[in-house]
């Protein structure tokens, strides 16, 4: 998973499916990539069972956890800062327990506890069903931690209470782990190997989630395209499975038919994409299903071929363009997202110029675009000299950016004069008179209220934009409403 979340909103949130009879108070908040913010629902489903009720107070928290990412050293900057707020209101608040979930948890493990002892409770990203445990040793005034790492867990059995949600839009994670070895990726380290969950389980939470009311969930995964259920256990395994295991195994693309199938008026998600994994059966898919929204989120990182070998990404830039032909081909309507990197070590000026040639082939919707942050464990951390001056890395990235906004303004443009289907999710964040929603290909538009509510599928006719909104009016229901 290589899009990153900057954190939790926790005044906008709606908190679902509180339990009666709950007394103590849980605070959570989420850093980092999508699949945090899901493991968090996670989590707060696990602990409700253990007398536990989400609040948006931190000063009333019982407990606190944050739910942290390691995937930039701003991140991990980021929440330690929030340490030290949760720690100021603690002082006052003598009973508040305070623990760090996720992969900064699997990193630095006992640091936490033994050396900066300022957390009570430290449990990495295949823990979460020990919490019981690990909170009667806090209870007990014992320090607990449990980072370690399952070939198997998947939380499938889980039923995740959904925090941090308008009620409309929902993450629902297929996989856990990432076999690719990124060399710049701390992900291998702090959420293990790649397991799938199955496809049965998957189908049971998204008829369960239409039934509450939402309209549209997001697939996760480190990288959902490597989705491969065979019965149980991991990807790489599959070699060693037998006939029959493999004559019946759900790929990604079948997860995906199945899923469209199941809820046919239910907008359907994916993120992220791996572009060595992104087999063509997925584009056909999308193409086949219209709830299937017509959107994908394919990080590269380098447009050259020479650092895409340092990264060990295990694809070259044609087979990216071929990739990305296929698509436009197949669904010439769907929207390309991408995360970059800026400076990676030994990056030359060719090089970059070589990134910035891809990104005017491939045109970008829109991206994630960041300058290369040394992560420690990795094996670019481990092996190589973050060797690209600092000030050449943000020019670097700045010409990225630059590029990126023309692009996505072309993109956003393309929209005018057309109508298209939006799904509301929020008032406009400018005016408490116009709703909030996005388009298929992933576009926000915005347009007034008039008698619409949110979860509405309406038609909308864009009359104008900025570079990255759609300005319109709403002309009628969607037929999918």
């Amino acid at each position: 998973m290589e899009k990153t979340i900057d954190e939790t909103k926790q005044g906008e949130s709606l908190i679902l499916d509180k339990k009666e009879g709950n007394k103590r108070k849980l605070f959570i908040e989420s850093y980092g990539c999508a699949m945090n913010f899901s493991d968090s629902e996670i989590v707060a489903s696990i602990l409700s069972e253990q007398g536990f009720n989400t609040t948006q107070t931190l000063e009333e928290a019982d407990l606190v956890l944050v739910n942290t990412c390691s995937i930039r050293d701003k991140a991990e900057q980021t929440v330690r800062k929030r340490l030290q707020q949760y720690n100021a209101v603690k002082r006052t608040n003598p009973k508040m327990k305070v623990g760090v979930l996720g992969c900064m948890a699997e990193r630095l493990k006992t640091k936490f506890l033994e050396e900066e002892k300022i957390v009570d409770l430290v449990v990495g990203p295949d823990a979460y069903k020990d919490l019981p445990n690990l909170l009667a040793e806090v209870d007990e005034g014992r320090d607990a931690i449990n980072v370690i790492l399952s070939k198997e867990e998947t939380y499938g059995d889980i039923s995740p209470v959904r925090i941090n949600t308008n009620g409309v839009t929902a993450f629902v994670s297929i996989t856990r782990g990432c076999d690719n070895m990124c060399t710049f990726c701390v992900v291998p380290f702090t959420r293990g190997r790649e397991r799938s969950r199955d496809p049965q389980s998957i189908i049971e939470e998204v008829n369960d989630l239409w039934s509450k009311g939402f309209k549209e969930i997001t697939l996760l995964g480190q990288n959902v395209d490597s989705y491969l259920w065979y019965g149980g256990g991991l990807k790489k395994d599959f070699v060693n499975a037998s006939d029959l295991q493999k004559a019946t195994a759900v790929n990604f693309a079948k997860l995906l038919e199945l899923c469209a199938k199941a809820q046919p008026k239910m907008r359907i998600r994916f993120s992220t994409s791996n572009p060595q994994d992104f087999t063509l059966d997925v584009i056909e898919t999308m193409a086949k299903y219209d709830n299937i929204c017509k959107h994908i989120h394919l990080p590269v990182q380098s447009g050259s071929d020479r650092i895409l070998k340092e990264m060990n990404r295990l694809h070259t830039r044609q087979e990216y363009f071929e990739l990305v032909d296929n698509i436009k081909r197949i669904i010439p309507e769907c929207s390309i997202s991408v995360d970059l990197i800026a400076g990676f070590p030994t990056e030359t000026e060719e090089d970059h110029q070589d990134t910035l040639s891809l990104m005017e082939y491939v045109q970008y919707n829109f991206g994630y675009m960041f300058t290369y942050s040394e992560r420690p464990g990795t094996l670019a951390g481990r092996k190589m000299e973050d060797d690209v001056p600092e000030a050449v890395k943000k020019r670097r990235l700045s010409e990225i950016i630059s590029l990126e906004r023309k692009y996505s303004e072309i993109k956003t443009r393309q929209h005018l004069n057309k109508t298209v289907e939006v799904l509301i999710e929020k008032a406009s964040k400018k005016s408490d008179k116009q709703w909030s929603g996005r388009t298929s290909d992933n576009t926000v538009a915005v347009f007034p209220k008039e008698h619409y509510k949110i979860g509405d599928l309406v038609n909308v006719l864009i009359t104008d934009c900025t570079s990255a909104t759609l300005i319109g009016e709403a002309v009628g229901y969607s037929k999918n409403n």
